[in-house]
């Protein structure tokens, strides 16, 4: 890394300033939203969506914050990052209130929490996680490969695969996919496929995770879990081929971590 002269801190200050008072806009505004929702409690939940709208802004906000370190002193900006982070966490936690952490569960199971959030349109939805994805993912871009936080992103990943699923309608998502001529057909279809996908990501990361650097069994039974919720996909849209071959690999992963439990308590 070059030298950071003085000229170029004053550069980054200057550049950083606009976006450092709209952070700090951004945080006053967002204990009057917590405030308000705390104080009425209808509607909470579309209070809670719109305050995890707001902290994914706030997140951008760092981010850009990140860009001028990058492209002014040539070096990343942890702090910004690490402050990124945690507004992206906070996005996901305020969608947990709203719809559950839940990774494998029954449809029916997540029936009253649809029904609290049955105003917002599929194609918000859609909106919202797409754009909690992108901020994960510009995230993990700015982190870099070698990075600390390396295994973190995997948790935030996997926690951002949970409330996508469970933030869809599956039951009405189960008539929609099949259904060309529904006007939620096209929305119906890409969402799915997202989550399908990040399902499958968040297993292997986690499997990774476990194999690579926790060893910890709790990590490789959280693989298991979400390939079981990519089962369930696979059950609810009929594709049983799909849903038995999800099943046999759950099951290999399965007798692996047994086996290294009984090999870890023997030693």
């Amino acid at each position: 890394m070059a030298l950071i002269t003085n000229e170029m801190r004053s550069e980054f200050k200057d550049k950083a300033a606009p976006y450092k008072v709209s952070i700090t806009q951004a945080q006053a505004k967002e204990k009057d939203m917590q405030a308000l929702a705390h104080r009425e409690k209808e509607g909470v939940e579309y209070k809670k969506l719109q305050l995890a709208e707001h902290a994914m802004y706030i997140a951008t906000l760092y981010l850009s914050v990140n860009d001028i370190s990058v492209h002014v002193i040539d070096a990343k900006n942890n702090d910004a990052l690490n402050d990124a982070r945690k507004a992206l966490y906070k996005a996901i936690i305020y969608l947990e209130e709203v719809v559950s952490n839940a990774v494998d569960c029954p449809y029916s199971e997540l029936a009253d929490r649809q029904e609290a959030i049955k105003d917002v349109p599929l194609e918000r939805r859609f909106y919202l996680v797409r754009k909690l994805g992108l901020g994960i993912r510009m995230l993990s871009d700015a982190f870099g490969d070698n990075t600390k936080w390396k295994w973190s992103i995997v948790d935030l990943e996997g926690r951002y695969a949970v409330v996508a699923k469970n933030f869809i309608d599956m039951k009405a998502a189960s008539k929609d996919y099949f259904e060309p001529s529904s006007p939620a057909y096209d929305t119906t279809v890409l969402y799915v496929r997202l989550v399908k996908k990040l399902l499958e990501q968040s297993a292997t990361e986690f499997r990774d995770k476990y194999e690579l650097s926790s060893r910890r069994i709790d990590d490789m039974r959280m693989g298991i879990n979400f390939l079981m919720a990519l089962r369930r996909v696979a059950m609810v849209l009929g594709d049983k081929d799909d849903a038995e071959e999800i099943k046999k690999k759950a099951t290999v992963w399965k007798d692996k971590m047994e086996a290294d439990k009984k090999a870890g308590s023997s030693n």
